[in-house]
């Protein structure tokens, strides 16, 4: 028997969703001690102590199923966002609402946008689910951010077979941004039979004034959908806790789609208590946008090229294949990201870290280009 032949034509065709490399694979792989890992967009604080301590508090109950419904997760989002409950949806980490919006809306008969250089997870849940791919043209530099968005781009490949459009808000892995007058007409214009999911997945990252908050558009626009995660600006990335917001229609049917108990109870107690350490939250973004500035001084320093970013880590271009860059930052004991997959073979995407960090990086990064 060739299980191949017996799966469905969409995940015959699929490459799996490439992680960046554990620190422990490459201890095991090379031998190499103390190594710097800035390939995730983790958040180097780690979590905050109050999520810590609702952990620790969480333990005893490890034996008991967690709530399935998630209410007091729920409750706090509700409180914090300014939303009904019944209009989040949780997920194992925002990547799991993505798929259940594929699931509930996506089919062989009909399709999805997103754009050129966007996150990998649109096209393979896009493709798992055996819809069309439509992917927009990113923009070249000349009329809007080089490597983002491009939003006339995107409205032209609506049909009458769109059923999403993804549309990641600041971008992974380029950084870009989309701002608030744009994608808000871009939103009036795309027709009711398409829904549009916003992926903000680095939203607490951002400072820019123009940048929008789609969860206030929510009343506006009963086709939004709207995802956020606690993997990053929250450092719970290792617990696995993401959520979607949408109008109480859609919420019913994620909510349909979606496993029972797919939040563990570790992740929906730290991530309520994550929720209310704002100075936690503070100290994060501080850090963040030291980090951003230091190291696109470093890069204007070097000569290197690079796309300007608003989240948490930065698209570096080397000038050559980042490949061999990539490799050689390994043996010194440096992870960062190849986005060769999202089509800049040239670039290397590199996480803010601590200072500390950075600075290894940046060490190592002369290092290999002979600097």
């Amino acid at each position: 028997m060739n299980p191949e032949q017996l799966a469905v034509e969409g995940v015959r065709k699929l490459t799996p969703y490439q992680p960046g490399k554990p620190i422990a694979e490459l201890e095991r792989e090379m031998g190499i001690p103390n190594i710097v890992k800035l390939a995730s967009n983790e958040n180097p604080l780690g979590p905050s102590p109050k999520a810590l301590e609702a952990i620790r508090s969480g333990l005893g109950t490890l034996r008991l199923y967690p709530d399935a419904g998630g209410f007091e997760l729920k409750s706090a989002l509700a409180g914090k966002l300014g939303v009904e409950p019944a209009q989040i949806t949780l997920g194992n980490g925002s990547n799991d609402v993505l798929e259940l919006a594929a699931r509930a809306f996506l089919s062989v008969a009909s399709s999805a946008i997103f754009s050129q250089h966007a996150f990998a997870v649109y096209p393979i849940v896009t493709q798992a689910v055996g819809a069309s791919a439509c992917v927009a043209k990113a923009h070249d530099g000349s009329g809007g951010p080089r490597h983002g968005h491009d939003l006339d781009a995107m409205l032209e490949l609506i049909n009458t077979r769109t059923r999403l459009i993804f549309i990641a808000n600041p971008n992974n892995p380029t950084g870009t941004y989309l701002k608030r007058g744009d994608l808000a007409g871009f939103l009036r214009k795309v027709p009711e039979h398409a829904l549009v999911v916003i992926d903000e997945a680095y939203f607490e990252y951002v400072s820019e004034p123009d940048y929008p908050n789609a969860l206030e558009w929510l009343d506006d626009f009963p086709n939004l959908i709207v995802t956020r995660t606690f993997s990053k600006a929250y450092g719970l990335a290792g617990l696995r806790v993401g959520y979607a917001v949408s109008s109480l229609g859609i919420a019913d049917l994620l909510n349909r789609v979606r496993q029972p108990f797919n939040v563990n109870s570790l992740g929906l107690a730290a991530a309520a208590a994550a929720l209310s350490d704002d100075d936690y939250l503070q100290r994060t973004v501080a850090l963040n946008s030291e980090g951003l500035v230091m190291l696109a001084e470093a890069m204007v320093k070097r000569g290197l090229a690079y796309v300007p970013s608003v989240g948490n880590f930065i698209a570096i271009d080397v000038g050559r294949s980042a490949l061999p860059v990539y490799d050689a930052l390994l043996r010194e004991g440096v992870i960062v990201r190849p986005i060769a997959n999202y089509g800049l073979p040239n670039h290397l995407r590199v996480t803010v870290g601590a200072v500390r960090e950075n600075r290894v990086f940046l060490a190592a990064l002369d290092r290999v280009l002979g600097l």
